[in-house]
């Protein structure tokens, strides 16, 4: 059973969304959770979580949005969000340090309301991820997996 919404309307959602709404998804999350597995409203829900293997809001956000940006990156996605993450080695005008590891070129914002659009978010996010999962040798699923096991840790 799956609380979110579908990947891209999640992640695209999700980022720009405000702290007090993502409370109260994770409030219905922590519902859901007691729903499903039957435990009492006084009794903690985050084992509960863990033990369903169901990653927070947030969580699930960074996830899906990751993914996203993994598709972007290895032509898996639409062009439109293969246009927004670009590595920083086919944009840059000349070879860098940097260039053999998988970064991706974060554009500036001027708002708020930029930093948290998919363009800025999902690059930046990308780039804030171990330099193990920035492998393109993992397949989607191999990536699936050890970003979820990053994300539980």
């Amino acid at each position: 059973m799956h609380l979110c919404l579908c990947a891209s309307t999640t992640a695209s959602l999700c980022c720009s969304v405000l702290p007090t709404v993502v409370q109260r998804l994770q409030a219905v999350q922590n519902a859901a959770t007691g729903l499903v597995s039957g435990t009492r409203r006084s009794e903690h829900i985050t084992p509960v979580l863990r033990q369903l293997h169901w990653l927070l809001v947030w969580q699930r956000t960074e996830f899906q949005m990751a993914v996203l940006v993994y598709k972007a990156l290895n032509g898996l996605s639409p062009q439109y969000l293969a246009d927004d993450c670009q590595l920083i080695t086919t944009t840059a005008r000349r070879r860098l340090r940097s260039s053999n590891v998988a970064t991706c070129d974060v554009p500036r914002t001027r708002t708020t309301l930029g930093d948290r659009s998919f363009t800025a978010a999902g690059p930046h996010l990308w780039n804030n991820l171990p330099l193990h999962l920035r492998d393109f040798k993992l397949s989607l699923s191999e990536f699936r997996r050890l970003l979820k096991t990053y994300l539980f840790g």
